[in-house]
């Protein structure tokens, strides 16, 4: 019997795209402040974080 299991490491998009605007950032290309250029960290976050405050919400309304 052969136990195999895949896992998936690795940077992501959001990760490679940071990259990205910070060697942009650095080789002054882009002039964007250093909140846009770290943006791709933690836009996904704050996705998530308002996703379960609504999702908190709404169940908190359902209950009523």
């Amino acid at each position: 019997m052969t136990n195999s299991s895949s896992s998936s490491s690795g940077i992501g998009f959001p990760g490679l795209l940071t990259i990205v605007f910070i060697i942009l950032k650095l080789m002054k290309i882009i002039t964007w402040s250093w909140w846009w250029v770290l943006a791709p960290l933690w836009a996904g976050l704050i996705f998530w974080i308002a996703f379960v405050a609504i999702a908190f919400i709404l169940a908190y309304n359902f209950d009523k």
